[in-house]
């Protein structure tokens, strides 16, 4: 038997014996379109029949036409087969969206904390390697770089005491 989709035109060959009097439920295998076939008079199944062997003969002498194929991606399709709603929205609000997004990021609190991180170290180097110069020059820092430097011990030992 021949079967026809209602929806893509296309054609399907089921055994006969496949659907019964009492119609049987179908669903095309190329757009998903369903439906409820009964069985077509033998009449018509003969003239399918002879017009399939009158096109087979058709198609061995003519050029075969190209269908346009289905395209799956429109809002109609979608909205049918899968019961998906798409809304419109121009494609310059889409590269809006995306440009801003892109504006949008940042550099993050751990990263600034990392920098700072880095960037105290690199200043207590700086002072450690240059505290002889700066006392030989301003002799009266001398006592001020030693408080530092011991409120930074006191800082560091209370930090460890309390991580263990």
């Amino acid at each position: 038997m021949l079967l026809n989709c209602n929806s893509c035109q296309k054609k399907f060959v089921v055994p006969d014996n496949a659907i019964t009097k009492s119609g049987r439920l179908v669903q095309c295998g190329s757009c998903g379109n369903k439906w409820t076939q009964f069985p077509l008079e033998e009449v018509v199944v003969k003239t399918v029949k002879a017009a399939i062997k009158t096109k087979n003969d058709i198609k061995k002498t003519s050029i075969k036409k190209i269908k346009p194929k289905k395209n799956l991606y429109t809002a109609e399709y979608l909205q049918k087969k899968h019961g998906l709603i798409i809304s419109d929205s121009s494609s310059a609000s889409g590269k809006d969206k995306l440009k801003n997004q892109k504006k949008k990021t940042s550099f993050g609190f751990y990263s600034y904390l990392i920098v700072l991180f880095v960037f105290l170290i690199a200043l207590f180097g700086i002072l450690e390697l240059s505290k002889e110069i700066v006392v030989i020059k301003y002799p009266f820092l001398e006592l001020y770089i030693n408080y530092f430097y011991d409120v930074i011990e006191i800082v560091t030992i209370s930090l460890t005491q309390f991580i263990n």
